[in-house]
């Protein structure tokens, strides 16, 4: 059981704080030596990894094999504009092309099966970003990924998504805390600014997450890089510059477990994006979002981020910037979702032949 991990040497339990990317399809040397000397808690697929079906299982196995802890499986797999099966699949449609909750439960039931059948046991989803038509107009890189119009149709669709996926075996993920919909820029690039007061944060963006938390088990949230500088939860680092969300103590402890109540894992956007490292660097970055009660850290593309992300944290902790109490907390949530993951189903090419057609008849029936 995954409560053995607090018994682990200290590096082995560092590792389980890690969600990384790996670079290739195969099972390479590169992937080897991460897995060996990191033992993430997760790895997250992307489509530079997804070129077959059967490759893409195999890819997963090998991992699991050369794994002392089952690691989360992830991807994101949104449908339309972020679909990393494209190549493997008849591409899903987006979230905001669904006009009902019965097309919502289907495209889940749809994606949950196909990613069992590959050998996932997470999806980074739904996005329960609230676009109103206001919010539409900004280029932020939510457009199409959110669904509806209004904060009722986030939290009921997301609800209703995120359900299916888990009760057909795939754990979901709420993104992106506390709310990306209402920034002017892409967190890719640079780190947005979401101007809203507080009120708006807490009545539209909040919503769904409240919504969703008092009537279904979450088993992750992840949170985005942005800030809110005109609401009280606003930090600022040392040198006087707004603090991302995701570096936050006040947004990723005090608001989502002190005053919401989550009780699953959190786990950052992706460390590397443009709003972290041109302020940051990848080290300093990832001691912040420990400290701020992140339990996991997404580092998916440069391994040498990995290898530096790792050894930052190896040596805040032996330093004492970072107490073992502080990593304990985290392994004993990630040990609690780990104990929900469900093993993959046998691998079957012609079922995901007969899933790629319930996407187009999905698609059709618009």
């Amino acid at each position: 059981m995954p409560e053995k991990i607090l018994s682990y040497p200290i590096e082995k339990k560092i590792g389980q704080m890690f969600f990384i990317g790996v670079p290739s399809p195969e099972f390479d040397a590169v992937t080897r030596e991460l897995i060996q000397k990191i033992a993430p808690g997760g790895i997250c697929l992307f489509t530079r990894n997804i070129r077959e079906a059967a490759k893409t299982r195999n890819l997963l196995n090998e991992i699991s094999e050369a794994s002392e802890i089952q690691p989360f499986f992830s991807i994101d797999q949104e449908g339309g504009l972020v679909d990393r099966l494209r190549r493997i699949l008849e591409p899903m449609p987006a979230v905001s092309e669904l006009k009902s909750l019965s097309q919502a439960e289907k495209l889940a039931e749809i994606t949950s099966e196909v990613l069992r059948i590959l050998g996932f046991n997470m999806n980074f989803a739904p996005v329960v970003d609230v676009s109103t038509e206001e919010r539409k107009k900004f280029i932020n890189g939510l457009n199409s990924r959110t669904f509806g119009n209004s904060k009722e149709n986030a939290a009921d669709f997301g609800k209703i998504y995120l359900e299916t996926l888990q009760k057909n075996g795939v754990l979901g993920c709420l993104k992106h805390f506390p709310g990306l919909a209402a920034s002017e820029i892409d967190s890719h690039e640079e780190l947005p600014s979401v101007n809203i007061e507080q009120n708006e944060l807490f009545e539209t963006d909040l919503f769904p997450y409240r919504e969703i938390f008092s009537a279904s088990k979450v088993a992750a949230v992840m949170i985005a890089h942005a800030a809110f500088p005109k609401t009280d939860l606003q930090e600022t680092d040392r040198d006087g510059k707004l603090l991302p969300s995701s570096l936050s103590f006040n947004f990723t402890t005090r608001l989502l477990r002190d005053d919401l109540g989550f009780e699953g894992i959190s786990i950052t956007d992706d460390m590397e994006m443009g709003a972290i490292l041109k302020n940051y660097g990848i080290g300093e970055a990832c001691k912040m979002a420990i400290n701020a009660g992140n339990d996991m850290l997404a580092i998916c593309n440069n391994p040498q981020m990995i290898y530096d992300g790792f050894t930052a944290i190896s040596e805040a902790v032996k330093s004492g910037e970072i107490s073992e109490t502080r990593i304990n907390e985290s392994l004993k949530r990630i040990a609690a979702v780990k104990n929900l993951i469900n093993s993959p189903l046998p691998f079957d090419e012609s079922r995901l032949s007969e899933l790629s057609n319930e996407i187009l008849k999905l698609k059709n029936n618009h």
